[in-house]
């Protein structure tokens, strides 16, 4: 069996794939499985024991070819799948691109969403219902249930090598207790404000007692953001902004004692390594998006806003009518009113919380 898996999103997106890949080999042990991703999310797939393959689509590098050159490299791109003559294609996303590689992969079964293109209205042999109010997890492993596969677990897990441990363990030395902050994404109008997030930093540091590591992309806007929080802090965290890879972090965070961050890729790769997290969502729901326990089948985030937990992870949100938005912020301004005035004792109060369970 030849299965070939489409999944053209963010980091995070998928990250939330991994329980597919287990579940379809554990029900298919001799099967090779391949999947598509987008350039810059590879590393959430490339050490996955599950995986066979991790197609890349370069999308910035094709966007920049001249028009007829794009068109070639593209179609090359797509058909290059039908020449692996798989048995089976998933695509996890909505759009043309997946429907064009299933449909012209000529696989028996073909997986997906409906495409309203009247060429590619018969992509698909299965169509997979809407997400509607579902975590994305949910939407992920739909394809199981059209299969008739019997879902074993819902464990999302992330995966590193041995180089990217020896990183860790030179960068953090003898640091065996620590709170692993990741302020930033890539989406600014997700972050809190700077002077909440450094008053967390320092609430954890001088009354906690207990050491803060920062982590950041490589990214000119989010280390300026890191810097701009720490102007603030009147504790002296270890920033670790730029200096590693998305591996490397989520071995840093295998380490820490808790999580603390905004909702990113990071994290789930938190919640992937069934570390604690306390995440604060505005323009986001974590009903769709909340940081997944593993030890769970069945997600708790039932409302679209408002405090709410999972297992060992808590979600801080306001209440406001107009949450989730999905919105780039208020009013055109990239920045969320909602996510600029939480209550910081209800932060503590929560980080408390967490610190208990782990004791």
């Amino acid at each position: 069996m030849k299965i070939l898996i489409l999944k053209f999103r963010n980091i995070g997106d998928v990250l939330l794939v991994s329980p597919l890949l287990s579940n379809l080999k554990l029900y298919y042990p001799n099967s090779t499985i391949d999947i598509a991703v987008n350039k810059g999310t590879e590393s959430m797939v490339d050490e996955n024991p599950h995986i066979n393959k991790v197609i890349v689509y370069d999308r910035t590098s094709i966007k920049s070819l001249t028009i007829f050159k794009r068109i070639w490299r593209e179609f090359g791109f797509i058909w290059s799948f039908r020449e692996r003559q798989y048995d089976l294609v998933i695509n996890l996303t909505k759009g043309d691109r997946g429907a064009q590689i299933a449909w012209l992969s000529n696989a028996a079964i073909r997986i997906g969403y409906p495409n309203k293109n009247k060429i590619l209205k018969r992509a698909f042999t299965h169509h997979m219902p809407d997400q509607g109010t579902r975590h994305t997890l949910e939407t992920n492993i739909d394809p199981l249930y059209l299969l008739h596969i019997p879902v074993t677990n819902k464990k999302v897990r992330i995966y590193w090598s041995k180089s990217d441990e020896k990183v860790i363990n030179d960068k953090l030395l003898s640091l065996n207790s620590f709170i692993h902050i990741h302020p930033v994404s890539r989406w600014m109008f997700k972050c809190i404000a700077d002077q909440t997030m450094a008053k967390i930093i320092d609430y954890c540091e001088l009354k906690l007692k207990t050491k803060v590591v920062i982590t950041a992309a490589p990214i000119d806007n989010e280390i300026d953001k890191v810097n701009s929080i720490l102007k603030f802090c009147r504790s002296d965290p270890i920033n670790l902004s730029g200096k590693l890879s998305l591996r490397q972090t989520a071995v840093l965070n295998k380490r820490s004692k808790i999580f603390i961050g905004v909702d990113t890729a990071i994290m789930h790769i938190s919640a992937a390594n069934d570390v604690p997290v306390l995440a604060f969502f505005g323009p986001s729901g974590a009903h769709q998006w909340g940081p997944w326990d593993n030890n769970l089948m069945q997600s708790s985030y039932n409302n679209k806003n408002g405090m709410q937990s999972m297992g060992i992870h808590q979600v801080i949100s306001e209440s406001r009518d107009c949450q989730p938005c999905g919105k780039d912020g208020c009013n055109g301004t990239k920045v969320s009113d909602c996510l600029m005035s939480l209550n910081l004792e209800q932060i503590k109060d929560k980080i408390n919380l967490i610190f208990k369970m782990k004791s």
